[in-house]
């Protein structure tokens, strides 16, 4: 049986998992992560403690892959840029694989969770995908023939950052109008606050303080509270704007959403395929384009580090 390992570095944990090429999981554990030089030792400790908990040695494993925030040179195994990780210029995949002795291959972790998602999750069984992920900010990967679309120098797709609304909110990359200023947790959570105090009649005070109000209150009570569903119906405008345009350039066949609000299921996917449907360009007779909520959760970026060996 093959097996590969997949390591995703966030923030606070590096998450790692071994599995076979079918994508069962073999085991998985994390550890703290560790910023600056100390990365790959920090890396390291997960891998051995991986394969010690697989009952195997680092030789039965085909290859591992690392998803690391970031600006990543994949074609050079480099993180050429990660502020939040005090990483630059930074050989990891060099280092990872004399410290491992096994073939290893980095990207960035977003693009790392787009292909688990198209291998194992929401996306399998196509060959062309986009997951758009919500969370603190937007980001996303995009898959073109079960490959990855990583672009001039392995760059990415910086999704968050196309402009959706000329001249609107500002983002936190400097310009107006992102997707990110409009449709991120973040924003959303904004929002809600806002509609809040502008309305204090509103259902949503029962349960939420402004200091407790986030991305799920809205969504709790547009049922039966008119601010709520009002400032769901926002987010869902513009979440659309920005799946539309998406669909239109790329024309997959599947766009994935992940993070935190992915949470919402149906209640997100059905009214935005809805609203999809009636704004895709030439319609969906020919070639219609999915909306489904992601499935691997924050595994996600761990399994597509591994399917980064997987051929």
């Amino acid at each position: 049986m093959a097996l590969y390992m997949g390591l995703d570095v966030g923030g606070t944990f590096v998450k790692g998992i071994i599995i076979d090429e079918k994508g069962k999981i073999v085991c998985e554990d994390s550890v703290p992560t560790v910023t600056g030089e100390g990365l790959a030792d920090c890396i390291e400790t997960l891998a051995e403690t991986l394969v010690r908990n697989a009952g195997v040695v680092f030789s039965a494993i085909k290859g591992a892959g690392v998803g690391c925030p970031g600006l990543i040179d994949s074609t050079r195994g480099e993180v050429v840029f990660a502020g939040n990780m005090n990483l630059k210029n930074y050989p990891l995949q060099k280092l990872l694989q004399e410290k491992l002795s096994i073939p290893v291959k980095i990207c960035n972790d977003a693009n790392a969770a787009a292909l688990g998602e198209a291998r194992f999750g929401a996306g399998k069984g196509y060959k062309d995908s986009v997951l758009i992920t919500l969370g603190t900010g937007v980001g996303g990967g995009i898959v073109i023939g079960g490959k990855l679309f990583e672009g001039y120098k392995s760059a990415g797709a910086e999704i968050g950052h196309m402009v959706i609304e000329h001249g609107g909110a500002k983002c936190t990359c400097g310009r107006r109008g992102c997707f990110e200023a409009y449709c991120s947790a973040r924003a959303l959570t904004a929002r809600t606050k806002w509609a809040m105090e502008e309305d204090t009649s509103s259902a949503m005070w029962n349960t939420y303080t402004h200091d407790s109000a986030d991305g799920r209150t809205a969504f709790e009570y547009m049922d039966t509270d008119r601010t709520a569903k009002q400032v769901v119906g926002w987010y869902l405008k513009y979440l659309n704007c920005g799946i539309a345009n998406i669909a239109n350039i790329f024309r997959p066949q599947v766009i994935m959403i992940g993070g935190g609000v992915a949470a919402q299921g149906s209640r997100l996917s059905v009214p935005l395929q809805e609203m999809l449907n009636k704004e895709i360009f030439a319609g969906t007779d020919y070639a219609p384009v999915k909306v489904e909520c992601a499935t691997l959760g924050n595994k996600a970026g761990a399994f597509g580090a591994a399917a980064l060996n997987i051929k």
